[in-house]
């Protein structure tokens, strides 16, 4: 396949390091296939009895503690006689983690107060057991998603916490979130710190994902704290592609010690210009953290997550909607909903079992035989010369080689290219003709009932309008067939110089 090199490739929208920090995999030796079955045998059973006697302790001395409160209070942090009840809470939590093998937690670094630093961020956000450092920090205030709140036993210990919630399904909720979250950061000191995990949603610790800006709203000093699970094998990673909670939960209960480690790093305060934007000091604080933990950054994001979830939804593999979305919007533009439709129609030309196109696909999907034209326009799209196009290819292409010449006058021009007799309309006759002096094409009758919506024979200008407009492929072929046509020594499209 011949490349056309009249598009320079933008290093800013290289592939990624880390491919997929979504993904986590266990593989399994036959020595801890064999500790595994006699754990779950001799040992499991006893840890999960204990389990559930400090679960149940915690429980039940937390919903005394947070027992009938009034609305005001609600709006306050703890006070009196409810916070006696805090070390004894903890302690159980503690207890918990301890009956599951978290025998003790290195700690390194020293922890500020909530008046030097009203905001903690934690990273990575790996796995559920991320719990225990929220543990280790006295079950200091957290931001977390509505939906835990919920969870029997644990929504009533997260309560104990006083939570910001988040509703990602609700528009409004991320400004309340914003706001509750600056009010109790300048309240100097009287509330507890807040924890937020500033990723959003969990990786597989294989890199620092973009930051939510959530966190860093308030231009308050923060203080990272890094999370590390120093045991060779991984059980505790729980993403959106990979072992199940359950997988996680008991693999985890069949080690003989879970090691965790937390790391408090200095304080970091926003400058004057990071006060102005404050992406420039999540950016700052995300950098520091990947440096301290020896991972590169990424610029995925929990949006990506959204993509991957309707990608499972569109029958593709998951990882077809990585794409790191927040790169694209900066670079080109783009918002969610534009790569949600771009998803659906993209699911359309895709393998469903690979989630990529393949030249033949391209083909059948523009109603197109394959030709030297045809070949230069996917490898525009296939970036890295690979044979195929990805969906983030797909969204790139679209973006900076196909939309920016699908314009009013190429589309007139086009137009006129169909109706030689200028008539007004492009008959049936007038579309086979150039489609089979350009492409080859013998059968054109499909392509002329998509494009021809009133079935009245005829394609009018609005029609061929509206066509073009919702499918911009066209557009960079017709360019190609048209400086092929005017090219020196060229009478046909089929001849197209690789530049």
């Amino acid at each position: 396949m011949k490349r056309n090199v009249g598009i320079p490739r933008q290093t800013s929208l290289a592939t990624p390091v880390v491919p997929n920090p979504f993904v986590h995999q266990i593989d399994l030796t036959n020595v801890d296939k064999i500790r595994i079955a006699l754990m779950s045998i001799f040992v499991v059973p006893l840890r999960l009895i204990f389990c559930a006697i400090f679960l149940l302790s915690g429980f039940v001395l937390a919903t005394i503690a947070l027992a009938f409160r009034t609305p005001e209070e609600k709006q306050k942090p703890l006070c009196g006689w409810r916070n006696i009840f805090r070390p004894l809470v903890v302690l159980m939590c503690r207890g918990l983690f301890l009956a599951g093998g978290f025998h003790w937690v290195t700690i390194k670094g020293k922890r500020v107060c909530a008046a030097e630093a009203p905001i903690l961020t934690l990273v990575p956000h790996s796995t559920y057991f991320d719990a225990l450092p929220v543990v280790a920090l006295e079950l200091t205030t957290i931001v977390a998603k509505s939906q835990a709140e919920k969870v029997p036993f644990f929504g009533t210990l997260m309560a104990f916490t006083q939570p910001v919630y988040v509703n990602r399904e609700d528009p409004n909720s991320r400004q309340n979130t914003i706001k509750e979250i600056n009010r109790r950061a300048k309240s100097g000191g009287q509330w507890p710190q807040i924890i937020i995990f500033p990723e959003g949603t969990c990786t597989n610790r294989k890199a620092v994902i973009n930051f939510k800006s959530g966190a860093f709203y308030p231009c308050m000093p923060v203080q990272p704290v890094c999370i590390r699970y120093p045991n060779k094998m991984d059980t505790y990673t729980w993403t959106w592609e990979g072992p199940g909670a359950f997988t996680c939960f008991w693999l985890t209960l069949c080690n003989f010690h879970n090691a965790m480690e937390i790391e408090f790093l200095p304080v970091i305060s926003p400058n004057e210009e990071e006060k102005d934007n404050v992406k420039l000091f999540a950016e700052r604080v995300r950098r520091t953290m990947a440096e301290c933990l020896g991972v590169p950054t990424t610029d995925h994001s929990f949006d990506d997550c959204r993509l991957m979830k309707q990608a499972g939804k569109l029958k593709l593999p998951l990882s077809t909607g990585l794409v790191e979305f927040s790169k694209l919007h900066n670079k080109l533009g783009v918002k969610l909903q534009d790569l949600q439709s771009m998803l659906e129609r993209y699911s359309s030309i895709a393998q469903s079992n690979t989630g990529v196109i393949t030249l033949d696909q391209f083909a059948k999907y523009l109603h197109l035989p394959k030709s030297e034209a045809l070949e230069q326009v996917f490898a525009l799209y296939d970036r890295n010369s690979s044979g195929v196009i990805d969906f983030r290819e797909y969204v790139i292409g679209l973006s900076l080689v196909s939309s920016p010449v699908n314009t009013e006058e190429t589309i007139k021009l086009a137009f006129q290219l169909f109706d030689k007799e200028d008539k007004g309309y492009i008959s049936r006759d007038d579309l086979t003709m150039i489609l089979h002096n350009a492409f080859g094409m013998e059968d054109v009758d499909r392509l002329f009932e998509q494009v021809d919506t009133k079935n009245d024979e005829k394609i009018t200008y609005d029609e061929f309008k509206a066509f073009a407009e919702l499918n911009p492929e066209y557009a960079k072929l017709f360019t190609t067939y048209r400086e092929a046509k005017v090219a020196p020594g060229n009478g046909h499209a089929a001849h197209v110089k690789s530049e």
